[in-house]
């Protein structure tokens, strides 16, 4: 019995995943006026401002912060960037317009999203020559070598409940980057210290393990940033729960491949 009540618990929440990561879900944080730096990069800013964005995007952008999290980042005209699970396409559509048409964007998606986002991912594929789509298992993938950065955004936690090795994985991706090549996670809050315990119920890390295994695959810490913390997120709720979605505290780790 106890096992029937976890799967189906754990179905309802990747529904509800699948439909808020695709748009069909509204958000319950209000939308607030997002106002970009005076600094921002020009490449970023055009990337923001992009009339390829549609109104359900722009309506997150408050709370997930794409300028400053790109500048965080060191997103640059003309760089190769691999993002790990792509579908929705919120950052996609912003990477391929912030790196431009002498940039690279290649998306990787396991294969269980095809039956919710295969053909949008696809097209969105077709219409730009400066993306490459690929679905496929990350213990199987080959990646691209000599990229400037990958970029784990708000999925680091479904990796092991997917079935993926993150110690072969983190290690694969330190291979794919280029000396000094930036590797972007950013994943939501869970109780600290909690590890893996709650990323295949409601979705959240223990993120200092996020930390401890990047690590160990040899990266180094260039950054921790607390721009999408949010203290007043208990971290024990559903990441699309009512009043929570689009609210979460959210840790952001800049990590770089040493030079040496």
């Amino acid at each position: 019995m106890r096992r029937s009540i976890f799967q189906f618990l754990t179905l309802v929440a990747a529904v509800t995943f699948f439909a808020a990561a695709l748009g069909q879900a509204p958000a319950t944080a209000p939308a607030q006026p997002y106002v970009m730096a005076a600094e921002t990069p020009a490449n970023i800013r055009r990337a923001v401002e992009s009339s390829e964005r549609t109104d359900e995007m722009r309506q997150r952008d408050f709370h997930r912060k794409p300028a400053e999290v790109l500048t965080l980042a060191g997103l640059k005209d003309g760089d190769h960037v691999i993002e790990i699970a792509g579908f929705g396409q919120y950052f996609t559509t912003l990477l391929c317009a912030a790196v431009g048409p002498k940039g690279k964007i290649d998306v990787y998606d396991l294969p269980y999203t095809e039956r919710f986002a295969g053909d949008a991912s696809r097209a969105f594929d077709a219409k730009h020559d400066n993306e490459t789509y690929h679905q496929e298992s990350y213990n199987d993938a080959k990646l691209p070598q000599n990229v400037d950065a990958v970029y784990v955004i708000l999925y680091y936690h479904d990796l092991k409940p997917q079935g993926v090795d993150t110690a072969a994985f983190n290690r694969k991706v330190l291979a794919a980057l280029k000396p000094g090549g930036t590797y972007l996670v950013i994943d939501h809050k869970a109780e600290a210290g909690s590890g893996w315990r709650d990323a295949a119920t409601i979705h959240r890390m223990g993120v200092e393990t996020i930390k401890q295994e990047v690590l160990a695959a040899g990266f180094e810490l260039a950054r921790e940033s607390d721009l999408l913390a949010n203290p007043q997120d208990d971290r024990s709720k559903m990441v699309f729960a009512p009043g929570t979605r689009g609210t979460t505290d959210q840790a952001l780790f800049v990590f770089r491949k040493p030079r040496g």
